[in-house]
């Protein structure tokens, strides 16, 4: 079904199947580096450090040129129906400056030696992306809600 949209509108706002689209996407990512780290270090080391990448990304450049928002906008959004809605990228990209700060101190910790600081901080991600996924619920947007500047 061609959308009535002409580009996916990934800038102000965020289509709301993309942010579960991409957070199941980094819950396969965090899932992985939870169940290799131990056996292949160097694999789980560098998925996290290139998870860690795209939260920061995400967070302080652009939800439109992340790597997860152009495989849903190249192979996903054609082939759906236009969003019913749109939601505001705020808070959002809130949420992956959260996931970029809880897993850029679990990379810090694994590196350390501190493996059961990194694997905790790296399983809080993984939990808070999966929720995301399964259920649309993003807790780093709710906490943005809460602590946003009233206008």
């Amino acid at each position: 079904m061609p959308n009535s949209i002409g580009s996916c509108p990934l800038r102000s706002t965020v289509d709301p199947r993309l942010l579960r689209f991409s957070a199941g996407a980094t819950a396969v990512v965090l899932g992985v580096v939870l169940l290799v780290i131990d056996a292949i270090r160097p694999l789980g080391l560098g998925l996290l450090a290139t998870q860690v990448a795209l939260f920061g990304f995400t967070a302080f450049v652009s939800f439109q040129w992340s790597v997860w928002a152009q495989l849903f906008a190249r192979f996903i959004w054609p082939r759906i129906s236009a969003p019913t809605r749109l939601e505001d990228a705020r808070p959002p990209r809130f949420a992956q400056g959260v996931g970029f700060v809880l897993t850029a101190v679990a990379l810090i910790c694994f590196l350390a030696g501190f493996d059961v600081a990194g694997y905790v901080l790296t399983a809080i991600a993984f939990g808070a992306t999966a929720l995301n996924a399964a259920t649309g619920l993003c807790l780093g947007c709710k906490a943005y809600l809460m602590f946003r500047p009233v206008n």
